[in-house]
């Protein structure tokens, strides 16, 4: 019970502080408030180290949605991790990992935003590596070392900051714009910002980081981790407004996109499906931040934070009660066995879809018809709608696989529905689901306007889904393909499926090279000719004058009566002289 209590003390402070937090940055959005409040935290004579805090209405909101979800993960995970004997250590961390990314909310400094950005690194490290395998280790080292390259970008920025007076970024964005010194600010917190966000060339631990427990993904893939990046973009929004930075991550973040729905299209791993839209999401977010429009991106971004938390919360039900088995083909009928968990499954994936009304929709339909509305090239709207098909294609044949026909493995006979308590963590979701799209589009946009368009491009996004969808479940259905059109062209599904080899591009591609030239410095110098010449001559001439001592001392007394005498002229020798 000692345990039970631990998540249900932390569930009901945070849930308390969020929604504290919500209707702060209601009064804050209506009577147009920013606090900035600067803590001294050390004075030594004309020295001060001061900390600064900003609070307006977005950082109080995402603080709040922060707060929600990992309130809710908890709750979620008394029942998922109850057979861990270290749970109190996992909530712990979980803990400081939302207080970290709390720390990079409320940051307009540089350095402080570092403290939180690393804090999410080491401690998303830990949470990777929970379970203690060969795949986790990999896994945790992938993670980290490829949100490295962002940290180092950060400090960068630091640095060059010293330039300026000031670590405090807010004082000097519109600098930032005019400024050609300030930009290379700006491609540095870019940089960063991809590498958090897993954007390309950066995406390939994304998926590894699947290997933590299923509550951490479903916080890490919603409001923490991986929208770091986007955060940190719409406070530097400035920079990408009609510059080649910004068009560059335009394309960037479309390819991801792109690449991350095709990926999806051929997976057959439960988490690494849902792991793959988030990376669809994110590129989605960050197209529209590109183009300049910050605040339809964190619209998106609170409203996806809700619906994928959930998506995770059921698929780990789903493992839970399939004996840890994450592989789609052997699943079928979960409908049957477990009805409400595959209910909340469905909304989940409904919104992710856009379905109308749903908190996906919201947000993806205003995305997509301002994108209609712009002055964008033909690649990139190929991009944002095409990509928003293969969506709905890799949803509906995860429903297809997973909620339909009947059980592919049937020494599973003990399927129920799970535990009310995980049910009660998802139930809260799926209100927030349903009902938080339209509650956000009336808080952020407190001005209602229409965008008009022509009717077919009004009726492109609901022609896309269709069409998508349809794609999905003829690709899923494998009766209409008697051989395998993916086995006969392997080189293209493997291509595509393996997220255009970037995993092995960021493993094996950049260490096999230097593993080989460390092999070959290893047999030819330190195993070579140093070897050789250097310690092991020396040990060889060692051990010869030592046997020949030893040679000398027992079978020739003569000789050594000889050597005796020599040396006791040698030392009279020496004294005389």
């Amino acid at each position: 019970m000692k345990y039970l209590s631990i998540c249900l003390i932390n569930f009901f402070c945070l849930l308390f502080m969020s929604i504290t937090l919500l209707l702060l940055s209601m009064y804050f959005i209506l009577n147009e408030y920013i606090v900035f409040l600067e803590w001294e935290v050390v004075s030594l004579n004309s020295m001060s180290i001061v900390m600064t805090f900003l609070f307006d209405w977005m950082s109080l909101m995402f603080m709040s949605f922060v707060l929600l979800i990992s309130s809710l993960v908890i709750y979620y995970s008394k029942e998922y991790m109850s057979g861990d004997m270290n749970i109190n250590r996992f909530i712990m961390l979980v803990l400081l990992f939302v207080m970290s990314m709390m720390l990079l909310i409320i940051s307009p400094n540089l350095i402080s935003i570092l403290l939180g950005w690393d804090g999410l690194g080491l401690i998303s490290y830990c949470l990777v590596i929970y379970f203690n395998n060969i795949k986790s280790y990999n896994a945790g080292m992938l993670t980290a070392l490829l949100n490295r390259i962002g940290d180092v970008a950060l400090l960068l920025a630091i640095a060059w900051m010293l330039n300026y007076g000031s670590w405090n970024y807010i004082y000097y964005l519109e600098f930032m714009y005019n400024d050609k010194e300030m930009m290379l600010i700006g491609v540095l917190v870019v940089l960063a910002a991809m590498t958090k966000s897993a954007q390309i060339p950066f995406s390939s631990w994304l998926p590894a980081a699947m290997a933590a427990p299923t509550p951490v993904s479903a916080l890490v893939h919603s409001s923490t981790l991986v929208t770091a990046g986007i955060y940190l973009l719409i406070r530097f929004n400035i920079l990408l407004n009609n510059s080649f930075m910004g068009q560059l991550l335009l394309l960037l973040s479309g390819l991801t996109m792109f690449m991350s729905g095709l990926g999806a299209n051929f997976e057959f791993d439960l988490k690494k499906i849902i792991a793959l839209s988030t990376l669809s999401q994110l590129g989605l977010m960050m197209m529209i931040l590109s183009m300049g429009y910050y605040k339809l991106a964190f619209f998106h971004l609170l409203t996806h934070a809700l619906f994928k938390a959930l998506l995770f919360m059921c698929a780990g039900a789903i493992i839970h009660n399939m004996n840890n088995s994450q592989d789609l083909r052997l699943m079928g009928g979960l409908s049957l066995y477990m009805p409400l968990t595959s209910s909340c499954f469905n909304v989940a994936n409904l919104a992710l879809c856009g379905m109308p009304f749903l908190a996906g929709f919201y947000s993806k339909d205003l995305i997509l018809e301002v994108v209609s509305l712009s002055m964008v090239n033909l690649f990139i709207y190929f991009l944002f709608f095409f990509s928003t098909g293969l969506t709905v294609s890799y949803s509906l044949r995860l429903v297809y696989y997973s909620m339909t026909g009947n059980l592919n493995c049937s020494s599973l006979n003990v399927l129920n529905d799970e535990s009310w308590i995980m049910l009660k963590g998802m139930m809260g979701l799926v209100v927030m689901s349903i009902i938080g799209g339209s509650m956000l589009s009336w808080l952020i946009f407190l001005t209602p306007y229409s965008i008009c368009l022509p009717y077919y491009l009004k009726f492109m996004t609901l022609f896309v889904c269709l069409v998508g969808g349809m794609f999905g479940y003829f690709i899923s259905k494998i009766s209409l393909f008697f051989i395998n059109k993916s086995l006969n062209n392997y080189f293209i599904s493997m291509f595509m499926g393996s997220m255009w080899f970037m995993p092995y591009i960021s493993t094996y591609g950049i260490i096999n090279y230097s593993l080989i030239i460390g092999m070959n410095t290893l047999k030819n110098f330190d195993q070579g000719w140093s070897e050789f010449v250097g310690s092991q001559n020396l040990y060889k001439q060692l051990i010869f004058f030592s046997r020949f001592n030893y040679l000398m001392q027992n079978n020739n007394l003569k000789i050594y009566m000889l050597i005796f005498v020599l040396w006791i002229v040698i030392l009279i020798f020496m004294m005389i002289f």
